[in-house]
């Protein structure tokens, strides 16, 4: 195996391990403070088509500004339902992922290519060059972000906030804490990561849409959530892990030699992602009122 197959391999990796790092970390944040969103599958498609839109229209930093606002959006709808209206947040969650994949199906027949949008050249995000190749500038956010996250929970008044909410909210309240603002804020907050990670998928990575863009990122961010314990740095060693499969079976496909049946290839994330959670799902401690409305009394 020579050295240039390593290099592609690290450098997809690194690509790879973006979108699941900014919406997991997003996710932490948003779960540290109750509210879990199973949403992000939707929110990072719906916001790749936009973002597509908006990059084609003002340039690649106005893509990414319009896919995160656009799970900004999406975010504080789902915080205003489940917090405030006291919906199941598992059944926003679902509602939103469905509405994702009509949404871009449609909207992809509407655009004239039925399952496939081009995004212009110029208005994809360049990247960097460097001794491993071309590098996307949101791979350094991705790797500096977690850090970011574990400082604000655990060094910041803020962080014990949401932790204080999510783990007591009626003590909280009795503080003079706004439960259902913090609630807000914070889950707001992720899908503004998640839709950010979702116009990377279209702008600064793929170069395009399909109806499938997404290919189950949502969900292994939340397998993510789940193995790194709402800890961001684990976060990122999950994201990086779930990158690192993602890459290699995209990688080895690219091999001139094909010993390994594409199909199984394509299966090792996702089974990568079965085994993680299955090995610490009971083993992680979670906000006690996480998935919980909060009723005033």
């Amino acid at each position: 195996m020579s050295w240039s197959y390593v290099l592609d391999l690290l450098r997809i990796s690194l690509h790879a391990m973006v979108p699941i790092t900014l919406t997991a970390t997003g996710e932490i944040i948003g779960e540290t403070a109750g509210l879990f969103n199973i949403g992000l599958e939707g929110i990072l498609l719906i916001s790749a088509f936009v973002g597509a839109l908006g990059a084609g229209a003002g340039g690649p930093l106005v893509g990414l500004l319009v896919g995160m606002g656009t799970g900004m959006a999406i975010g504080f709808l789902f915080s205003v339902i489940s917090a405030y209206w006291k919906g199941t947040q598992m059944v926003a969650g679902i509602g939103i992922n469905l509405f994702g994949l009509g949404f871009v199906a449609f909207g992809l027949i509407k655009l004239g290519a039925p399952g496939f949008h081009a995004v212009p050249a110029a208005a994809q995000l360049v990247k960097l060059r460097t001794p491993m190749g071309a590098l996307s500038p949101l791979i350094f956010v991705a790797l500096l972000l977690p850090f970011v996250a574990y400082w604000f929970l655990k060094r910041t008044r803020a962080g014990l906030i949401l932790k204080a909410v999510g783990e007591n909210p009626e003590a909280a309240d009795v503080a003079g804490i706004n439960v259902n603002l913090t609630r807000l804020l914070a889950t707001t907050f992720g899908g503004a990561l998640a839709g950010l990670a979702g116009a990377y998928l279209s702008v600064a990575w793929f170069g395009s849409v399909t109806k499938e863009i997404s290919a189950g990122r949502g969900f292994i961010a939340l397998a993510t959530v789940v193995f790194s314990g709402l800890n961001p740095l684990l976060g990122l060693v999950g994201g990086i892990i779930f990158g690192f499969f993602q890459s290699l079976a995209t990688w080895i496909k690219t091999l001139p030699t094909k010993t390994i049946p594409w199909q199984f290839v394509d299966m090792l994330p996702y089974i990568v992602t079965l085994l993680v959670v299955s090995g610490v799902v009971g083993r992680v401690r979670f906000p006690k009122a996480l998935g919980t409305p909060y009723k005033r009394e």
